[in-house]
């Protein structure tokens, strides 16, 4: 059933116009060879051959709509500076609306510098602020914000605890799209989930869940259930979504639940695999599928790109086809 209605989906070659709002990241590496020590100290010496960048963070989440053919706005913060550029031109390149970017002078966008000896990652380098906006820069994020939650289809929050999601402007981020009749699903971070009240959909998973509900905890169902009710109290939520890793994730709501297994056959790499399933249930609640059916589908994708190393993105097709070879 569910390949079929993906089938009317693609038929109508109808765009879902999701709106990402994040701690967007650059992801930056050098690669090369190491084979031998520094006279200077005992550190290899890595012989660049190659360097790239990125999006990370939020743009991970970006970067898996664009993969499964959704129309994506984008709202973040970063520096003027050379990384905040880059991060720009990237989205632009493929085909994402940036008007809701917001410059802080006094921030450096943030980007992660991964050293590499061939496959083996010697060092990281991080460049962040993570001190909240200002009440100024609040306002030009809630500004620039009004006329994309029109547009959008779903809002999605994507925090990596970057700074932009202060209590106080997460919640007037939540109260405009509720206002607008949108849902807003949310990847959370840290221990205060209250900021989150009033969201429709929160996706930790287990560790986050616990350590948010401040669960002794949360190895088994039941734990996980107990475990959600704290959180359904501080934020009021009309879904939790927890990923469970190898058990695959279990949806709850204040009064049922829903066990989804894992689809995988074989796992690489995590990396970025939450990413992927929070893109994937937002792309198709916004196309039209209730959170049961999302969340299968995002169990699906999940099952894809883990097979990957890094972080790896899927497309629509390829879901459905992974669904049917599990026939």
């Amino acid at each position: 059933m569910l390949i079929d209605k993906i089938t009317q989906l693609q038929q109508t070659g109808s765009k879902p116009n999701i709106l990402v709002v994040g701690d967007l990241m650059v992801d930056h590496y050098i690669t090369g060879g190491a084979t031998r020590l520094s006279p200077e100290a005992p550190v290899p010496i890595v012989n660049l051959k190659n360097e790239s960048t990125t999006l990370g963070g939020a743009g991970n989440v970006v970067q898996n709509l664009i993969s499964l053919g959704a129309g994506v706005m984008v709202c973040g913060i970063i520096g003027n500076d050379i990384y905040g550029e880059q991060l720009t031109q990237i989205l632009e390149a493929d085909g994402v609306q940036t008007d809701a970017l917001v410059i802080d002078p006094d921030r450096t966008t943030t980007v992660k510098t991964r050293v590499l000896a061939g496959s083996h990652q010697l060092l990281r380098i991080d460049r962040e602020v993570t001190n909240h906006l200002t009440g100024d820069l609040e306002n030009q994020v809630i500004t620039k914000l009004e006329p994309l939650i029109a547009e959008a289809d779903i809002v999605i929050l994507s925090d990596y605890s970057k700074g932009l999601f202060s209590p106080e402007l997460t919640q007037r981020i939540i109260a405009l799209a509720n206002a607008a009749g949108k849902k807003v699903i949310i990847d959370p971070k840290g221990l205060d989930y209250t900021k989150y009240r009033g969201a429709y959909m929160i996706k930790p998973n287990r560790k986050e869940l616990g350590e948010a509900a401040r669960a002794a905890r949360v190895n088994t169902l039941d734990e996980v259930k107990l475990a959600a009710k704290t959180i359904f109290t501080q934020t009021e939520a009309e879904y939790l979504v927890v990923t469970l890793s190898e058990e695959g994730m279990v949806i709850l709501s204040e009064l049922t639940h829903k066990l989804l297994p894992v689809k995988a056959t074989s796992v690489f790499d995590v990396t970025g695999a939450g990413d992927t399933v929070l893109a994937a249930i937002a792309y198709f609640m916004a196309s039209g599928f209730d959170i049961e059916e999302a969340c299968e589908l995002g169990n699906h994708a999940a099952a894809i790109v883990i097979k990957e190393i890094g972080s790896a993105t899927t497309t629509v097709e390829q879901i459905k086809e992974h669904i049917a070879t599990r026939q």
